[in-house]
């Protein structure tokens, strides 16, 4: 069979669809990251493709091809395993993934700007560095070239994604589930423990920031929002926002 007739919905969660639209992105930033990386590639790499590429090679895989590689190849696989049932219109489907992607990262930022008055008061409480919105959704530090921060917003999507929604999210909740915990119960241990992962390794190594509450709930936040989004829209979505905000937080606004 060479395809099948989805709804939309259920063919944006679909492995090939997810795939298609996730594979030009990782192309992008590999390719970017030998560009602009070569003399200084681990200034480059985002935090989450930093870690993995040095737990792999700590078990001897190459720290350069061994990250996109086993990528590659997972969602490549888990493409094939769904094959039968592919959706048919590909194009179609990424160009909604590609507007949801969009309206989803504008609805962080909605969300970002809700909660920064109770962020402002956190500030005051805790007698921090006054805080600016765009400080406080921003995951860089802003001393890149526009460049590089583009490619290492779209490397911060990708394997930030990879590792805590397409990974450790269904394993916390398999995990849950094997306890016996009710399943809506499971699925909210597992998005809160992603999320505060989410939000604790950005504080993390050689790389990691200073802690700051405000940011560090703020990232809690947004660490549900895009389980959400993986749960509900797949992970290709997922995916697509987290860059899509990256770049409209961290290049456009903090910028103007």
């Amino acid at each position: 069979m060479s395809g099948t007739q989805l709804c939309y919905t259920a063919a944006t969660r679909h492995p090939w669809a997810c795939t298609s639209f996730v594979l030009p992105l990782l192309i992008f930033y590999e390719v970017g990251l030998y560009v602009l990386g070569q003399a200084r590639p681990d200034e480059v790499r985002n935090g989450a493709d930093a870690w993995l590429r040095g737990l792999l090679h700590q078990v001897g895989i190459s720290p350069v091809f061994g990250a996109p590689v086993l990528l590659v190849a997972g969602l490549l696989s888990w493409s094939m395993w769904r094959r039968g049932d592919r959706p048919r219109d590909f194009v179609s489907v990424w160009v909604g993934m590609t507007l949801e992607s969009g309206v989803f990262a504008l609805g962080l930022l909605c969300l970002g700007q809700l909660v920064f008055p109770v962020v402002q008061t956190l500030d005051r409480w805790l007698t921090l560095p006054p805080s600016r919105a765009g400080a406080l959704m921003a995951i860089s530090n802003g001393t890149e070239a526009a460049w590089d921060r583009i490619v290492g917003y779209v490397g911060a999507g990708i394997y930030e994604e990879t590792l805590f929604r397409l990974g450790l999210y269904p394993v916390l909740r398999f995990l849950l589930t094997l306890l016996h915990v009710r399943r809506c119960w499971a699925l909210c241990g597992a998005a809160l423990l992603s999320a505060l992962a989410f939000a604790i390794a950005h504080n993390l190594g050689p790389q990691g920031e200073p802690l700051q509450v405000p940011v560090f709930v703020f990232r809690i936040l947004a660490g549900l929002y895009f389980t959400w989004i993986y749960q509900f829209r797949g992970f290709g979505i997922a995916v697509g926002a987290h860059v899509s905000y990256d770049i409209l937080v961290g290049l456009l606004i903090r910028d103007a």
